[in-house]
C-alpha cells in the first residue's frame, strides 16, 4: 500500500509508504492521499501526515513519468493539486511530522496541512524549474515570502531545518528523541479541545488571510453566530 491509514483514540495518521522510491509521488500515491482525505471521518480530531523511511517525500517519481503522453502527464498533475487540495481542505487541524529530506510535491504535502513540526534532519528544496517543469509556486510563497521562495526555486538550495524554522515553514522543531512526547502533547491537548471551535477557528484563519481586513473580520462574526447558534460557547455549562 502506498499510504498506509490509523485511526486511534482521535488522531489519525496517514503513512507515506513508498520507501524504496524514497516515497515519490506516484499516482496511486495521489488517488491516495486524495481519498483518504475526502473520507476523513467526523470523529477525527487531529490527522498526522508522516513518512515511512527516512526521506518524507523525494517530490515527483520521475521515473513514472517516462513514456507517458502529454494527457497522462496533465492527469498525473491535476491529481496531484487535487491530493494537495484536499488535505489543504480537512476541517480538523492536520500536521506534517518531517524528519528527513523533503523535495517539490512533499514540500506541496507537507505545506498544505496547517504546520510542520519536524527534527534536525529535515530539509526542504524546490528544484522544479530547474527540471524543467513548473510547480510549488503557490502555498510556499504565501509561508515563507516571494523573495526566500524565488531564491529556493531559482537556485534549488537545499533550506536546513533551522532556517526553514526561523523564516516560519517550519512551526516547531524538536530533536529526533522528543519527537513522539512533542506529538502526543500536541494530540493530547487538540483531541481534549473543543472539535468546532477548533475547525471554526482554521476556517477562519486560512479564509481570513485572503480577504480585506473588514472581510476577514465578517468571516470571524460568522464563526461566532455559528457556534452561539449551536449553543457551543465558552462557559454555557
Amino acid at each position: 500500500m502506498t499510504l498506509l491509514c490509523e485511526t486511534k483514540g482521535g488522531v489519525a495518521t496517514l503513512t507515506l509508504n513508498r520507501p524504496e522510491s524514497r516515497n515519490a509521488l506516484d499516482l496511486a500515491l495521489c488517488e491516495a492521499l486524495l481519498a483518504a482525505a475526502q473520507g476523513m471521518d467526523d470523529a477525527v480530531k487531529l490527522v498526522l501526515v508522516r513518512a515511512n523511511g527516512p526521506v518524507f517525500c523525494a517530490g515527483a517519481d520521475l521515473k513514472e513519468r517516462r513514456g507517458m503522453s502529454e494527457a497522462q502527464v496533465r492527469e498525473r498533475r491535476l491529481k496531484a493539486f487535487a491530493a494537495y487540495a484536499a488535505l489543504e481542505a480537512l476541517p480538523m487541524p492536520a500536521i506534517a511530522v518531517v524528519e528527513g529530506p523533503v523535495v517539490g510535491s512533499g514540500c506541496e504535502i507537507a505545506a498544505a496541512c496547517d504546520f510542520i513540526v519536524a527534527t534536525p534532519a529535515a530539509s526542504f528544496r524546490i528544484p522544479e524549474a530547474l527540471r524543467g517543469t513548473v510547480g510549488a509556486t503557490q502555498r510556499l510563497p504565501r509561508i515563507l515570502g516571494k523573495r526566500l521562495a524565488k531564491d529556493l526555486m531559482f537556485t534549488g538550495r537545499t533550506l536546513a531545518a533551522d532556517e526553514a524554522e526561523r523564516h516560519g515553514l517550519v512551526a516547531r522543531l524538536v530533536p529526533e528523541g522528543k519527537l513522539e512526547a512533542t506529538l502526543a502533547e500536541i494530540a493530547k491537548t487538540l483531541v481534549e479541545a473543543p472539535p468546532q471551535a477548533l475547525r471554526l477557528a482554521k476556517r477562519c484563519i486560512d479564509r481570513g488571510v485572503e480577504l480585506d481586513p473588514q472581510g476577514a473580520l465578517q468571516t470571524e462574526i460568522a464563526a461566532i453566530e455559528a457556534q452561539l447558534a449551536a449553543g457551543d460557547w465558552l462557559g454555557k455549562t
